[in-house]
């Protein structure tokens, strides 16, 4: 094992000689085999920060939230957009307590295989890629829903559109956070009255027609039907979060990077989600015509609230330039997805779980070939040329969010048994780079949510008389991931005859020593790059660090 200094300034670290360890406490491959190209460390904090946020931000908060708004009411959604940001919180700081103690690029799948069970690493691994490579087309999706705009399905087919966003996606970077923090401004201004109408709305539709709907039945529980039917929408405008797990591998510094790329993402997404829900709720009517049409016709890609409200105030020409800005938001979290879809298919492949060629990377460190499976995976994407692009992304929607849920899942079990091993093996608290704020009690919390709602999050499809008969197509999508997940785990079990990993036989350390030499090795070189600058240029950064890096 040797460091080397690359032209470029990032540090690396060489692989040769890697440290033996017990392979009846953790699974082999794990333990990433040297290869010629690895995965280079060169995601900063704000590159974590804003590659999640891409992931996150897309069309669970632009487009989603319009449905969830009509059916349940402003008061509901922001009530569930809150809870569900706490769980998220509690799952990012899970992730971040083991991520610091060894940023490997294995990921959270590792984690699982180290700390709890092989075969709940083999699920969790092939449980989250199923989840991006359905949700990459998910957003290919709803990047045709809103082109509908301006042209009808029946005019230009959508598989146009989703050819060119799918050549795009694999070439390109993300964007920035531009767009939605223009929508909440904009928001605020028309909530107070500014825009053409001059209308000072106000919380006036959270009087009337009222802050929480109705849903299935009538008076307390109808609202409380309402409410939970839109955790699925909650839920799903989360996914993604959980990503800065699989950037570890790639990151400068990350005992110091994923603590702060974990406290970035939750104070941006406490304010582009919670802000962006209260205000477009007090916009527009849950009873609104423009939202019922806006959600229900096929033709109409004004699907999202936002530009809802904006025709509401009477605006000329903003709805168009909106939906173009909603496109690029859309288009830039599929180029997300499909990053992370790739990467994770190469850490499995990386540990043996998948084909042994998904691992190639060329020259700049990019797996080359994983991109070109999971690019091809997406043109599922195209049941939109013979189905209603409204239906097939309800369909996906419902996919994305039990693969998700089940990750969350296994990430809090994950944490648990991180946290028993470490008690077991008396590793105290002052020893690990970052430490979850809740502790064993929160991941628990969390994992008795995330369960609740993986088996109560449709539970509309069981309902009958004028909601309409058991729609079993629902159904399938909106639980498929539970059998499989079990099927993943079991089978797993049975071809290789694994155990449960116990709390003092985990694996804490392989890998340990060379995270901590390679992290001092980057601080004495940041020192010396820090000293190189000046006093100058370390105000500029402190200035950047306490007042705007939080948000930009």
């Amino acid at each position: 094992m040797g460091i080397v200094e690359k032209d470029d300034g990032i540090t690396q670290v060489s692989f040769n000689n890697p440290l033996p360890y017990d392979a009846s406490t953790t699974e082999k491959g794990v333990i990433e085999e040297p290869q010629q190209n690895e995965l280079h460390r060169a995601l900063k904090a704000r590159h974590i920060t804003m590659i999640a946020i891409g992931g996150a931000i897309g069309t669970g908060l632009i487009i989603g939230t319009g449905s969830a708004l009509k059916k349940a009411g402003p008061g509901s959604i922001l009530i569930s957009y809150s809870f569900m940001g706490f769980i998220v919180y509690l799952v990012m700081c899970a992730l971040g307590e083991m991520a610091t103690w060894l940023p490997r690029s294995s990921g959270f799948t590792g984690y699982a295989v180290r700390f709890c069970d092989p075969a709940l690493g083999f699920a969790l691994g092939y449980t989250y890629w199923f989840k991006y490579i359905i949700v990459t087309p998910n957003q290919l999706t709803a990047g045709a829903l809103v082109i509908q705009f301006w042209l009808p399905a029946d005019k230009v087919n959508p598989g146009v559109w989703i050819t060119v966003f799918l050549v795009l996606i694999v070439s390109i970077n993300y964007f920035g956070v531009v767009v939605i923090i223009g929508l909440i401004l904009l928001s605020f201004i028309l909530m107070l009255g500014g825009g053409p109408d001059h209308d000072r709305k106000g919380f006036r539709y959270w009087r009337d027609p009222g802050a929480f709907n109705t849903y299935i039945d009538d008076g307390a529980a109808g609202r409380f039907y309402a409410f939970w039917s839109t955790m699925v929408s909650a839920t799903f405008a989360y996914l993604g979060t959980e990503l800065v797990g699989v950037t570890v591998g790639e990151a400068q510094n990350p005992r110091k990077t994923i603590p702060r790329a974990i406290k970035l993402t939750f104070f941006r997404i406490l304010f582009f989600y919670i802000l962006s829900v209260l205000l477009v709720g007090t916009l527009v009517p849950y009873n609104s015509p423009e939202l019922n049409a806006a959600t229900t016709k096929s033709s109409s890609a004004a699907a999202s609230p936002f530009v809802v409200a904006i025709e509401l105030a009477g605006i000329p020409a903003l709805p168009d330039i909106l939906n173009a800005c909603i496109l690029l938001f859309v288009f830039s979290a599929a180029n997300s997805d499909l990053y992370i879809a790739t990467r994770t298919i190469y850490g499995l492949a990386k540990e043996g779980k998948a084909p042994k060629f998904l691992a190639k990377t060329d020259r700049r460190g990019v797996p080359w070939v994983a991109l070109i499976v999971c690019a091809s995976i997406a043109c599922i994407a195209y049941m939109n040329v013979s189905s209603d692009s409204k239906t097939v992304f309800g369909y996906f929607v419902d996919l994305v969010t039990i693969f998700g849920l089940l990750t969350w899942i296994s990430l809090l079990v994950t944490h648990i048994c991180f946290v028993r091993a470490r008690t077991a093996q008396q590793v105290p608290p002052s020893e690990l780079a970052y430490t979850a704020p809740f502790g064993i009690y929160g991941s628990y919390f969390a994992l008795f949510w995330c369960t609740i709602v993986a088996f109560t999050k449709s539970f509309d499809v069981f309902v009958h008389g004028k909601y309409g008969n058991f729609n079993y197509k629902t159904f399938i999508t909106s639980y498929l991931g539970i059998p499989l997940y079990i099927i993943l785990i079991v089978g797993y079990k049975v071809v290789t005859r694994c155990k449960r990993v116990k709390p003092e036989e985990a694996d804490l350390w392989t890998d340990k020593d060379i995270i901590d030499r390679e992290e001092a090795a980057y601080l004495a070189q940041e020192e010396e790059r820090r000293a190189a600058q000046g006093e100058k240029a370390g105000k500029a950064n402190w200035f950047y660090n306490t007042f705007l890096a939080w948000l930009f």
